[in-house]
């Protein structure tokens, strides 16, 4: 039997969580993951058009790298 004490628990989602990613810890089950570490950039839509896959975006980024300036400390006035 039931107790009077029971509560009615209902499954309430908010609609919106704030987690803070700086307490976040590595999944320490999770097998042949990479150990380099990524960062997530969303590209606009007719960007993302043209450069379709991560190696094809870092292709073209690892170019324009090497065409600039080592830094701007090398540039005179």
């Amino acid at each position: 039997m039931p107790s009077d004490q029971t509560q009615n628990f209902e499954d309430e989602l908010s609609p919106e969580y704030h987690f803070d990613y700086q307490k976040a810890k590595p999944n320490r089950f999770a097998v042949g993951q990479k150990t380099q570490k990524a960062t997530v950039v969303v590209l606009d839509e007719d960007v993302a058009q043209v450069f379709t896959t991560p190696e094809s975006v870092n292709k073209v980024l690892r170019a324009l790298i090497k065409s600039m300036p080592q830094s701007a400390g090398d540039e005179t006035a």
